[in-house]
């Protein structure tokens, strides 16, 4: 018996150790379902985001005043922590057991009697729960509830009503086809791409307004002066033929206003397509 435990455990341990290990590859963790109901659009505030902001806040206050031993303000943030740290259970019960209570209860002990120098170890213990709990969620959350949602968007255009994708597609076609067009000498072509990309770029931007209400700087970023100002170089380099005008315009379009935007949204909208 003894020998087949030996020839046993031998095998599992050789399987370990050539058993392939794929280093590129990770797991991730998805946050709970209870989570949702803290961000937009369940809530009609963002009130997760907002609490961890007050966590922040308190802590650096607290922090603060042990430093300074001024009792009366160091109570009163303390306070106010204790409040936000504790209701993180009652918002994502799933999450109860990564809060340290019993370092809170120190903490909220030092504090009332005084003991500044006592802080400084329960204080730390507790950001070291907050940075855990980031490090294992904080990007998956940031993708799964602020990412943009553009699937129920519909962009006017030439053809009718298209969704997202297919717009994208539909200028990613027109770019292409000015430079394929401009650079073989089929330049009627090309300035007819033009006034079609011109024309659709148009109404992508009246989606901004989907999530960028009262917001025009947010348009203007990537559909504004430069973008239209490299169009209107783009025209002109079409008109008088001149490819190196035409490829340097056309290369000023795509990256104000595509690269700049893809830069923004896309990675994000890209993730949570992946983790959903």
């Amino acid at each position: 018996m003894l020998k087949k435990l030996v020839a046993s455990t031998f095998i599992i341990c050789l399987c370990v150790l050539i058993w392939p290990v794929h280093a590129n590859e990770k797991s991730i963790s998805l946050p709970p379902a209870s989570l949702a109901q803290w961000y937009k659009p369940a809530n009609k505030r963002q009130v997760w985001l907002h609490t961890m902001f007050n966590l922040r806040r308190e802590l650096q206050a607290i922090e603060r005043y042990a430093e300074a031993r001024d009792q009366a303000h160091l109570q009163k943030w303390s306070d106010q922590f204790s409040q936000h740290y504790e209701s993180i259970q009652k918002m994502v019960p799933e999450w109860s057991d990564e809060l340290d209570l019993e370092q809170l209860g120190l903490l909220k002990q030092s504090v009332a009697l005084g003991a500044f120098d006592e802080i400084k170890r329960p204080l730390g213990k507790l950001k070291q729960t907050c940075k855990s709990c980031h490090g294992e969620f904080r990007v998956i959350v940031a993708a799964s509830y602020r990412a943009p949602d553009f699937s129920g968007i519909q962009v006017k255009s030439a053809q009718g009503e298209q969704s997202y994708p297919d717009t994208m597609e539909r200028l990613s076609t027109l770019i292409n086809q000015i430079k394929i067009a401009s650079e073989d000498g089929f330049y009627t072509e090309a300035k007819d791409a033009l006034v079609e990309l011109r024309a659709n770029l148009g109404s992508l931007g009246e989606t901004c307004d989907s999530c960028h209400q009262g917001e025009p700087e947010a348009k203007e970023r990537f559909l504004g002066q430069r973008t239209y100002g490299a169009m209107e170089e783009l025209q002109a380099g079409l008109e008088s033929e001149d490819q190196k005008l035409t490829g340097r315009s056309l290369g000023g379009v795509a990256v104000y206003s595509c690269a700049r935007c893809h830069s923004v949204h896309r990675s994000l909208m890209d993730l949570k397509g992946f983790i959903d």
